[in-house]
């Protein structure tokens, strides 16, 4: 697998980070040791300045985990904001919970538990941003639900388009996650209703707007 970006320009941007409150230094500490996937604090402070920069108010998060992201967004929408938290797993959304309360966030989080895109076309209205980071073979069905369920204007936002490089190589057969983040990428520049750009930071984040 190849570097997105070279170990030295990583290091450099790494080391320019503001540490992190307590909460947040103790989540990517538990993600480390417990090797639970979250987007790291490069990647947390632009999906916080995106949700900023549109001033997102009601924002979908496909695939939460422990919660790391959603800290960020929360914190982002403000105390009138809503963030709907997803996980198929009861005991992460557990961990969530605790670590959103201490970081006083979570009366602006709705948990839900279950599938993620299930829980999505369950739940009414329109999105400022939505967040995706459900398994990778849904990346292609995800943008299909989503990008409908967006404000014009709004965001939809993908962790791991470029996948540790595997996306610039031919895909076997029975690698059907890269098959799928290669199928979502070709998608989502193809797409009339959305305009995107694809940023090479950390394993690739994809910013889609909703263009009406």
């Amino acid at each position: 697998m190849d570097p997105i970006v070279s170990p030295g320009v990583e290091k450099h941007l790494n080391a320019l980070l503001p540490e992190r409150d307590r909460v947040l230094r103790e989540m990517e500490s538990y993600a480390e040791q417990h090797d639970v996937p979250i987007i790291g604090a490069a990647c947390g402070r632009l999906l916080y300045q995106l949700a900023r920069m549109v001033r997102a108010r009601r924002v979908f998060e496909l695939g939460s985990a422990i919660g790391y992201s959603t800290t960020w967004l929360a914190r982002a929408v403000g105390l009138r904001g809503s963030v709907f938290y997803t996980d198929s797993d009861p005991a992460n959304a557990r961990r969530a919970k605790s670590y959103l309360r201490r970081a006083g966030v979570h009366d602006r989080v709705r948990f839900l538990t279950g599938d993620a895109l299930e829980m999505l076309d369950s739940t009414r209205g329109k999105f400022d941003l939505i967040f995706n980071d459900v398994h990778k073979t849904q990346y292609p069905e995800a943008f299909r639900r989503a990008v409908p369920r967006l404000r014009a204007g709004g965001l939809f936002v993908t962790d791991n388009v470029l996948w540790s490089g595997l996306v610039v190589r031919p895909a076997a057969t029975s690698d059907a996650e890269t098959r799928s983040i290669q199928e979502f990428n070709r998608m989502i520049y193809a797409s009339n209703d959305v305009f995107t750009t694809i940023i090479p930071l950390r394993d690739g984040i994809a910013v889609c707007q909703k263009v009406s």
